[in-house]
């Protein structure tokens, strides 16, 4: 038989992980809107800003957030290059405890002339200043 106190253990636990959630999706919900008006810094907000930070990506990896800023500014706002519009799609948030989450989905980007898409894993963070990508792999 539940007690009380597991009774309210299991509806906080269930709250806060819908918050949680919600709040992942806001993330790349407003990751998505900056790439698409062509803010890249406002996209890399969501990025843990720090130089344990990782992107995998291919047969790269790149270490920190400056060095995937520089990754991100070189191949999509360098001469000749453009950031088109972004969208992700068939997002799954899974849980890992209190303050981590997994999040894997797939990202399609269109551009002038090519329409890539790929997909990724991502390892979210709960920090100080909220919900963080720390870990991101991603291929097309």
């Amino acid at each position: 038989m539940l007690s009380v106190s597991m009774i309210c253990l299991v509806i906080l636990t269930g709250g806060e992980s819908a918050k949680d959630k919600a709040a992942i999706q806001k993330l790349l919900d407003d990751q998505a809107a900056a790439w698409n008006k062509g803010d890249l810094k406002g996209f890399m907000a969501g990025y843990w800003k720090s130089d344990k930070l990782s992107f995998f990506s291919g047969n790269k990896k790149t270490a920190g957030w400056d060095a995937t800023f520089e990754r991100y500014r070189k191949a999509y706002q360098a001469e000749g290059k453009e950031m088109g519009k972004l969208a992700f799609e068939e997002l799954s948030i899974e849980m890992l405890g209190d303050d981590h989450a997994l999040v894997r989905g797939r990202f399609r980007l269109q551009l002038s002339k090519e329409a890539p898409t790929g997909i990724f894993t991502l390892i979210v963070r709960k920090l100080p200043e909220g919900w963080r990508i720390v870990h991101d792999h991603t291929s097309s």
